[in-house]
């Protein structure tokens, strides 16, 4: 299992050598580049691999923001092309701009539509499309995925898990339905407060990743730090949430 986190933690810092010393500082085995700030060419792609290489940090994806549905294979081909020269494992993107129960049966087949095609496309690479686990997309449940997941009929679509730290019973359900299919998990203790603010059960996240490892989990987890609190004092937060999860990873 590799631990790390997501640059998208670092959207203030544009220093790529800063935050792959960060990460090196942390202890983390991977990182995975953000499209939206950090990675947005080959140029950049090439340069953030030569950094972690020579950390010896690994690069576990690539967070694309692409919005399966859109249609637009000519930017996915372009992320493909990033995805390969930093030697991502993996994509990942957003399944639609809305909830499975808002989408409608047009909607969806463009979803599966697309979703055939960017797969496609990913293999000649050797990608994984990992779709982002979260509200306001299609994959903001557990059936939905499972039913999409079937219907593109491909072996390289896979997905994240990320707990909102509320629905504890779905959130177990979820990680047992769908852990083959699970490439990377996001974290954080930190984030984790916030989300449930101001009922913070600090066992929660421990439950998740206690149920994960039990599960036979062995792909990547993700630190991650999205509000903008966090960069006050992240590096040190950073690295305190890693050690803790490298912790209970090694109890197991």
């Amino acid at each position: 299992m590799k631990i790390g986190f997501t640059t998208t933690s670092f959207r203030q810092i544009r220093d790529k050598t800063k935050i792959v010393e960060i990460a090196r500082r942390c202890g983390a085995d991977i990182l995975e580049w953000g499209g939206d700030v950090h990675v947005k060419s080959l140029f950049d792609a090439r340069h953030v691999k030569l950094l972690c290489d020579g950390a010896g940090i690994g690069i576990s994806s690539f967070g694309s923001y692409y919005r399966v549905g859109s249609g637009k294979r000519d930017d996915w081909r372009k992320i493909c092309d990033i995805a390969a020269a930093m030697g991502c494992h993996g994509v990942r993107v957003w399944l639609g701009v809305k909830d499975s129960q808002k989408t409608n049966e047009a909607t969806y087949l463009a979803l599966v539509e697309d979703g055939q095609s960017i797969c496609d496309t990913a293999a000649e690479y050797g990608l994984k499309v990992c779709c982002e686990c979260h509200d306001n997309t299609f994959n903001n449940d557990t059936d939905a995925f499972l039913k999409i997941r079937e219907e593109i009929g491909r072996e390289n679509f896979r997905t994240y898990f990320q707990s909102r730290y509320r629905r504890k019973e779905y959130d177990m359900d979820r990680i047992e339905r769908t852990l083959p299919f699970i490439e990377s998990v996001h974290v954080s203790y930190s984030e984790q407060r916030r989300e449930q603010f101001p009922h913070c059960d600090g066992a929660y996240l421990d439950a998740l990743l206690d149920r994960l490892l039990k599960c036979g989990f062995d792909g990547n987890l993700l630190v991650e730090y999205t509000y903008l609190f966090s960069h006050l004092g992240v590096p040190a937060a950073m690295q305190r949430d890693i050690e803790k999860i490298r912790m209970r990873v090694n109890k197991q």
